[in-house]
Order: structure tokens, then C-alpha cells, then sequence
């Protein structure tokens, strides 16, 4: 299983990735699907209608919610979730961090209380490993801390040192459990993890470091938690000529269709993060030219559909003032149909980013997009 790049224009990749479950062609996004399904009530049969090529699943939320063994029990995520392509499960850790009041970090792992009811827990990274191999993802991510920005220098230095020292123990159990006979997934890869905070130096000896293992792909995380873009857009600058050519780089939690127009631009290949669902959840649209916020007065009698250059199930059948009335009516139907035009938005926007790079005018299509994508119109 491998990446193989097609294509190259300036730093942007144009590749296809083989993976056990399926080919990936990158730039991809990676549709959230948190706890098995895409919150707006959108399942794994809509995906495919919304051009879906990934499918990603939360470890800590399943772990908590039904349970990792209960989903093994059921056959693993893709049995459970009816969705058959690839799926890739984080590792928790940014979860553990962030939703977790009370934690502690050692070096073992992290003992930390559940937020729905308090319990004490215990994630390191032979657990991560294990409940990533009960839930049979396609892709599992390295167990790692998410360290908070700004955070000091000694701090992200230790704990980027222990992030390295985590991926080894990462590595070592991932190859035990696909060694063992009642493994779902026998074929189970692993990513890497590029931690570092905001500081270069470290980011830089961290990739230097994990690009030795022998590992599927490498993430760059840490990021879109708190700092400027143009801090973000630095960091991956900086870390990726140290990033192998010959495997995948995902930008873990973005963006906006401007921040991923500029990772790609800056040689990334893989996305994801909530914000088209969540958005679309409060009426907040992407469309080809800008945002649209669908609980303006202008359109209430408005019927056009949510984008006249969208082909998404939602524009081909129903309008916005249609649509304005069932966010005013509290209808869940304003959810379902907003979050799977934003999907399918994104998704449309992955395809088209490929298609130049196919034809060698990324660029162009760059110059242009990233001045209209983010207009609030």
C-alpha cells in the first residue's frame, strides 16, 4: 500500500493513494462522521451521492460510546457504519485534551475523567492502538498530545520529544495486533504525527525524527488551535520539505476552503475537519461564490437554489427560501439538507483542486478561488 504522485505543480501533489479498503485520490477531504455518523443526519449511503472518498470516526467517542469491543463484536466501523470505503479513526488524544477537564500526562499515557460521566480513564499508546484495531479503521493515527497555543518552549519540546517515544510504542503494538488471528483488519495502517506548537525548530527535528519509521503516512497536527493562519501556513512551510515524498501529508482539523487551497498549494493531501458540518448545521453555507448566511431576510422569497453552480441532491430539488423557512421552523430536514450540500461543496472543491493540478492550471484556479471562496456575500 502505497502514494504515488501523479503530478506536480510548485509544492502542490496531485497523487492516488492505495489503501486496503479502497483508492483515495488526493487532494482528498475527509468527511467527519464523529460517532459513526455525520451529525444533520446525514448517513454513510448519502456519502457516496456527496462524492466522499474517506470516512473519519472518532476513537475517544466510540471508546466512550457504544465501546470499541462492542463495535468489534458488530464487525468493526465499516460493518457497523455500512460504509465500505477507506476510514481513518484519530488517535483520541486531541479529544482527551480538549474535552477532558481533569488529566494528567504521564509518561505511560493519559489518566483522565470521561465527559459524559465522569468515570476514570486511561488512554496511552498501546490502549489507542488497541481500540483503533477493535474499531478495524482503515488508517489509525499515532496516540500524541495536542498541546495548547501559545504554549512554552521547554514544555512543546518535552512533550514533542515524548510525542516521538509514543509513536514507537505506537508502532510496536499496531504490528502485534495485525499479527494476531481475531484482527478485523490484519491490513491496518498507521500515520504519524508532526507535533511542535508553533516553533519551527522543533517542528523540524520532530518530522526529522518520525520520518525515520517506517510508518503509511504523516500528519501535521497541533494546529488550528488558536494560532494566525499565517502562523499555520508558516509551520507547514517549514516541516514539509522534511516530510517524505513518497507518503501521504494530512493537515489534521482544517479548514476553510481557503486554508485548504493553501496547504495544497504548500504540498498537503489530506483534510478534514467539522466546519462544513457544522456550519451548514447553523445555516451557514459554502458555495462557488463566497458564504451565504441563510437566515438573511433577503431570502425569504428567494428561489434560487442554496448554489446555481451546485450539483448536491439539496440544490437540484429545494430552495433557499425553502430552506430559511425550515431553520425558522426548527425542522431538522434544514440540517440534513444544508450539511450535505456543504459535504458535497467540499468534496466538488477537492475534485475540481485535482482536476487543475491534472491540467496544470492549480495556480490559476488558486489565484482565483482564494480571493472569492471566504467573501461573505
Amino acid at each position: 500500500m502505497s502514494m504515488k504522485v501523479l503530478k506536480v505543480e510548485g509544492n502542490a501533489r496531485r497523487g492516488v493513494f492505495e489503501t486496503p479498503h479502497g483508492t483515495v485520490q488526493t487532494p482528498a477531504f475527509m468527511n467527519v462522521a464523529t460517532a459513526g455518523a455525520i451529525k444533520g443526519a446525514v448517513s454513510a449511503l448519502d456519502l457516496s451521492e456527496l462524492k466522499c472518498q474517506v470516512q473519519l470516526c472518532n476513537t475517544y467517542h466510540m471508546h466512550l460510546r457504544p465501546g470499541d469491543k462492542v463495535v468489534k463484536s458488530l464487525g468493526g466501523l465499516h460493518k457497523f457504519t455500512r460504509w465500505q470505503g477507506p476510514i481513518l479513526t484519530d488517535s483520541g488524544g486531541f479529544q482527551v485534551f480538549s474535552l477532558s477537564k481533569l488529566r494528567k500526562i504521564k509518561e505511560e499515557g493519559v489518566y483522565f475523567s470521561s465527559h459524559i460521566d465522569g468515570r476514570k480513564l486511561f488512554i496511552g499508546p498501546e490502549e489507542s492502538m488497541q481500540i483503533q484495531s477493535n474499531l478495524a479503521s482503515t488508517i489509525a493515527m499515532a496516540f500524541d498530545e495536542c498541546v495548547e497555543n501559545p504554549a512554552p518552549y521547554d514544555y512543546v519540546k518535552a512533550s514533542s520529544q515524548r510525542t516521538i517515544r509514543w509513536l514507537h510504542r505506537c508502532k510496536q503494538e499496531m504490528d502485534r495486533l495485525n499479527s494476531l488471528e481475531g484482527t478485523i483488519n490484519p491490513r491496518q495502517m498507521l500515520f504519524g504525527i508532526n507535533q511542535g506548537g508553533t516553533y519551527e525548530d522543533i517542528r523540524i527535528e520532530n518530522m526529522k525524527e518520525i520520518s525515520q519509521l517506517d510508518l503509511d503516512g504523516f500528519a501535521i497536527g497541533g494546529l488550528a488551535v488558536g494560532e494566525t493562519e499565517q502562523e499555520m501556513y508558516r509551520i507547514i512551510e517549514a516541516v514539509e520539505p522534511y516530510m517524505p515524498k513518497d507518503k501521504p501529508r494530512y493537515l489534521m482539523g482544517v479548514g476553510t476552503p481557503v486554508n485548504i487551497l493553501e496547504a495544497v498549494y504548500r504540498g498537503v493531501d489530506l483534510f478534514d475537519c467539522v466546519m462544513p458540518t457544522r456550519n451548514a448545521r447553523h445555516g451557514h453555507i459554502f458555495t462557488w461564490q463566497g458564504r451565504r448566511n441563510l437566515f438573511n431576510q433577503k431570502y425569504e422569497l428567494d428561489e434560487s437554489p442554496l448554489d446555481e453552480e451546485c450539483g448536491c441532491p439539496t440544490c437540484r430539488n429545494f430552495t433557499r427560501a425553502y430552506i430559511r423557512h425550515l431553520f425558522k421552523s426548527q425542522e431538522m430536514l434544514a440540517m440534513r439538507l444544508c450539511v450535505m450540500h456543504n459535504l458535497y461543496f467540499y468534496n466538488t472543491l477537492m475534485e475540481r483542486i485535482r482536476e487543475s493540478l491534472d491540467n496544470g492550471t492549480f495556480t490559476a484556479f488558486y489565484k482565483k478561488f482564494t480571493d472569492i471562496l471566504d467573501r461573505r456575500i
